[in-house]
């Protein structure tokens, strides 16, 4: 095991250790970034640990926050470079510590600072983030062979995982997040002390769980990681309901369970690098199913009437308990709830389109398609955008266009009657249609003032040449929706 590597650290970090141990302190990163810089990894974030206390840390440094009992001292980088990046601004500097027991399986009852550094590594959590670095003489400290768990892809608990997870039972949930995010498996040992304690995880404070799990869910594969969550008995304490879908068998249209269909609806989420929003409309789409299943046994299959609606109620309450924000939980739930808009093309119409723009929002639509996708590639369907998908998307985008009518114009038929003493009748619609065919022609005209004063000059003019005015204005307006709609169609590939 080699006791020196080859790295190279920004200088914004090179500084603040520098700077310690020009005052006569140890300093040596550790965590995260060790982890990343052995795997030739971009660190996410800078972490350093030192002998000086949090009061020698803030006296050494220009500008610093320090607003927690742990010790942790926020150094600012104001360089030029770390405007660049962000995570060169803020570096975290610790000091050694120790930990008192966890009353709360959460947090530390109390820390107390130490000289040593062995002590500190100690208190880790996994033996892949429980080594440090010497930036100046690039000194590996690796006390339990984390750099072999790296090379052999392992999640293993520092010391005794029983003792780890009893101490601070989010770690279970970092397990199965490492484990998704870097691809690697759970240490046999380490695995049956998260199904030993798995019940712990009810302790934990629910943003908490929601962030370890939406980096889960965020992750390259997030199937994966759902799979783990599932057979550790982790996913009890973070989305039940989800887990009721396991072995569910649907109807002859599916070729997998429930469980199994919204997990690969997820991947195809995820392979795409859709946002969280999908992703989880995703996951979720079908958790109404196992509630709204009935057996037909006329047709010897079943049914899932109403398992949109279901799920989308659903979905509020587990996305509520999860503490997640109130925007998320309503655009998810919408997504959830009208995931089941798709139907023949060749029935379905223009009307019906629009409602659905209007259900979920002009702002979700094209998410709501997103879902579609996953959902499709979740039963295990070979293309994602066969033509009838094509279609409705095609219908979207033209039930969202700006209609080519006579309401986009700045005056209506009671200004009309208001400015030129006109009575109702058909000569309104002949002078809204003159008016808009000179608008579509030149936008620029459509204003209050121009329009009320065309609408002055307009109402002289005899029934005759007012109806042929206003009959061009109709053909012209016809001929332009006409193209729009042919360049729609063009765009999606359909006729």
């Amino acid at each position: 095991m080699p006791k020196k590597i080859n790295f190279n650290i920004p200088k914004e970090v090179s500084w603040v250790t520098k700077t310690l141990e020009k005052a006569s302190f140890e300093a040596f990163l550790v965590g995260g970034c060790v982890r990343d810089i052995l795997r030739n990894k971009k660190p996410k974030d800078w972490d350093i640990t030192t002998n000086a206390n949090p009061e020698q840390i803030v006296s050494l440094f220009p500008k610093t926050f320090y607003e927690n009992k742990f010790g942790t001292v926020s150094v600012v980088n104001e360089s030029a470079t770390a405007e660049e990046d962000e995570t060169l601004r803020n570096i975290e500097v610790t000091p050694y510590r120790m930990e008192a027991k966890y009353s709360d399986k959460r947090h530390p009852d109390s820390v107390s600072f130490t000289n040593n550094i062995e002590s500190d590594l100690k208190r880790r959590d996994f033996t892949i983030n429980s080594m440090a670095l010497n930036a100046g003489s690039h000194e590996i400290i690796d006390l339990f062979d984390g750099q072999k768990d790296l090379k052999n892809k392992l999640i293993k608990a520092v010391g005794d995982p029983l003792e780890r997870f009893s101490e601070d039972a989010l770690r279970m949930m970092r397990a199965v997040r490492f484990a998704t995010e870097l691809d690697f498996n759970i240490e046999k040992e380490t695995l049956k002390a998260i199904k030993d304690k798995a019940s712990l995880l009810d302790k934990i404070a629910k943003e908490r769980i929601r962030d370890e799990f939406i980096k889960i869910i965020m992750s390259e594969n997030p199937d994966r990681g759902m799979e783990v969550l599932r057979e550790t008995g982790l996913l009890k304490f973070v989305m039940p309901e989800i887990e009721e879908g396991f072995n569910i068998e649907q109807n002859k249209d599916h070729i997998y369970d429930v469980w199994t269909h919204s997990i690969k609806a997820l991947k195809h989420s995820a392979d795409k690098n859709f946002p969280l929003n999908i992703r989880i409309a995703a996951l979720l789409h079908d958790v109404g199913k196992p509630k709204s299943r009935r057996r037909d046994e006329k047709k010897n299959d079943y049914t899932f009437y109403g398992h949109d609606v279901i799920g989308g109620k659903m979905s509020v309450k587990i996305l509520a308990r999860l503490k997640f924000p109130k925007k998320d939980i309503d655009t998810i739930a919408k997504l959830v709830r009208y995931h089941l808009f798709f139907s023949d093309v060749e029935q379905i119409t223009l009307s019906a389109v629009r409602r659905i723009v209007r259900n979920v929002g002009p702002e979700n639509v094209w998410d709501l398609m997103k879902v579609r996708f996953c959902d499709r590639i979740g039963m295990g369907r070979p293309k994602e955008t066969p033509y009838r998908l094509r279609k409705y998307e095609s219908m979207i985008d033209e039930a969202m266009r700006a209609p080519v009518t006579v309401g986009m114009l700045k005056v209506d038929g009671a200004k009309i009657m208001e400015v030129a003493g006109e009575k109702p009748g058909p000569r309104i619609g002949f002078i809204l249609h003159a008016l808009l065919e000179e608008v579509l022609d030149d936008p620029s005209l459509n204003t209050k003032e121009y329009l009320e004063d065309k609408v002055i000059k307009l109402s002289k003019l005899n029934d005759e040449k007012l109806k042929k005015l206003g009959e061009k204005g109709k053909d012209t307006k016809e001929s332009k929706e006409k193209k729009e709609i042919e360049e729609i169609r063009k765009k999606w590939w359909v006729k």
